[in-house]
């Protein structure tokens, strides 16, 4: 067809990781990525992403994380918007809000925040969520750590 919409660049498979931050390093500042990222290393500031983010064990986020799926094993201070799920597992440490269509808490996770489900969101959500300020109290919590 003469009109036809060409496909964009695929994305890769939840199970093929695009990026892998290891223990050892330390980034600041505003992440964004497409595909499926590990982070076992500290961050701080903001993650945005479309695609999926999976916090290692050894993982420490000091962010407000806004992303299409979120797998956390680590440590998160901040809080969790997700487009389609969260799960909280293993020794997950959280302190702060998650908001998504599906949480999942394993026994054994620490919690400290509110969880608020909420319908499932189309593709353009998360680009919304971009614009959209967290103003609950761990963004208020984090900004005053940043101080």
């Amino acid at each position: 067809m003469l009109w036809k919409k060409k496909k964009h660049a695929a994305t890769p498979k939840g199970s093929d990781l695009t990026a892998f931050i290891d223990e050892g390093s330390e980034i600041e500042g505003k992440y964004t990525f497409r595909g499926t990222v590990m982070m076992n290393g500290k961050f701080s500031g903001e993650i945005v992403s479309s695609d999926t983010l999976i916090i290692g064990e050894k993982g420490s986020v000091h962010a407000n994380v806004r992303a299409g799926i979120v797998f956390i094993n680590g440590e998160v201070v901040g809080n969790v918007l997700a487009a389609e799920r969260v799960e909280l597992r293993g020794a997950a440490r959280v302190f702060g809000d998650v908001e998504a269509p599906v949480v999942v808490i394993e026994e054994g996770v620490f919690f400290d925040g509110k969880c608020k489900m909420t319908k499932a969101q189309g593709a353009d959500a998360v680009d919304a969520l971009r614009t959209e300020s967290l103003d609950r109290p761990a963004a208020r919590q984090l900004a005053n750590a940043r101080e």
